[in-house]
């Protein structure tokens, strides 16, 4: 373990974040690089704090060097998203070890499970229970119960379910990437704290009410005057204005335009299309949608890549290395690190080396772009094209 990978949103960043990327070096990591994701989020949502700020953070909390997950892959399913964070990982080259926090702490049943789910018998009876008319998540549920009841808790927990898509994604890839999991401390998903960690998504809960101060119990020291500075700004989410610039875009679309969406099938744009007429809130909306087929947190996710315009013929894994932020460790690494996609700090440079990069980076400054919209204080456009790299050791925190 000398080059550690970690996914995440850090959205905020919390103690149980920097705990991790210290026990990671603490068992032996000399160097910890980040896939974040930007300001759109796999819950299918605009992040609580833009990505600009979320990179220095991680790299305030230890992180070496931070690669940003394009956005049409940051809001997508479990499977998508750990699919191409372990693509940008492993094409950086250098990256032996994935550590990630589980509610197992345990990474050899995750792996176990991750076969069982690509195994032709379990592939069949996940077909079998997808003709029963319900969810996927429970769908899949339903055939590990039936095919391997041992394995079927590793499906229940949220963190346990992406280590196993992490897992899935190494072996499909062939990937020289060693998943670590780490058992995750006090409290988890949605719950109230424990033991000095809260979750993030309590944490952000505590924001309309608090602000970010309500964080600061909770968080490391050193990212206090960053999340403070952050607000003073006008950066954190609009929750408004953010289901005004959602429903406004979902208003303005035609029925015809929802089925070229990514994910529009089993009539899910059409049941957004009807409630969208009636509908007088997001959450009104969600659940004039959600049914025994759609889960809750699809719903959220086709509503957003339905504002997006997130398209069917997406590419499959993100065509190139984003770099936003950075130590001088960091760099000396990757000058030694054999990439096996393109890397560079411009995303204007990296659009530039296929179609399928200028596809992705048009959408990932669309979303940032819409996400710009959606702060206390509306934020220019073109932020993806035009924020610098963040260096470490220029960072101020005056």
């Amino acid at each position: 373990m000398k080059v550690v990978g970690i996914v995440a949103e850090y959205d905020p960043l919390h103690t149980g974040h920097a705990w991790q990327i210290q026990t990671a070096k603490e068992k032996g990591a000399d160097t910890v690089v980040c896939v974040v994701s930007p300001s759109v989020v796999q819950r299918g949502s605009v992040s609580i704090l833009p990505a600009s700020v979320r990179v220095k953070t991680a790299l305030l909390a230890g992180a070496d060097l931070v690669i940003e997950l394009p956005a049409p892959y940051a809001a997508s399913s479990a499977e998508q998203f750990g699919t191409a964070a372990i693509t940008l990982l492993d094409g950086l080259g250098c990256v032996d070890t994935l550590v990630f926090g589980s509610e197992s702490g345990t990474s050899e049943p995750l792996m176990q499970t991750a076969q069982m789910l690509q195994s032709e018998e379990f592939q069949t009876e996940l077909r079998q229970q997808l003709q029963q008319g319900i969810s996927f998540a429970a769908a899949r549920t339903a055939a590990m119960q039936k095919v391997c009841p041992a394995l079927t808790s590793f499906l229940q927990q949220p963190n346990d379910i992406l280590g196993v898509e992490y897992c899935k994604a190494i072996l499909s890839q062939k990937a020289k990437i060693t998943p670590f999991a780490i058992k995750r401390q006090g409290a988890w998903h949605g719950q109230a704290p424990s033991r000095n960690f809260a979750s993030a998504s309590w944490l952000r809960s505590q924001t309309a009410e608090k602000g970010v101060e309500g964080w600061f119990e909770y968080v490391p020291e050193i990212c206090k005057p960053v999340y403070l500075q952050a607000q003073a700004e006008g950066f954190l989410l609009d929750r408004n204005a953010m289901e005004t610039a959602i429903l406004s875009r979902l208003r303005a679309m035609t029925q015809q335009q929802m089925q070229t969406v990514r994910g529009a099938v089993e009539g899910i744009e059409n049941r957004l299309f009807a409630a969208v007429q009636q509908a007088v809130g997001l959450e009104d909306l969600y659940q004039r949608i959600k049914s025994k087929r759609y889960a809750h947190a699809r719903v959220r996710r086709f509503v957003l890549d339905t504002a997006l315009h997130v398209p069917q013929n997406l590419p499959a894994l993100p065509p190139y290395l984003h770099l936003v932020g950075a130590s001088a460790k960091g760099l000396r690494i990757l000058r030694q690190a054999e990439c096996r996609l393109p890397l560079n700090v411009s995303l204007a440079k990296l659009e530039k080396h296929s179609k399928q990069a200028k596809q992705v980076a048009v959408l990932h400054n669309n979303a940032e772009n819409f996400a710009a919209l959606c702060r206390k204080a509306v934020q220019p456009m073109n932020l993806a094209y035009t924020n610098p790299v963040v260096i470490k050791e220029k960072l101020s925190l005056c």
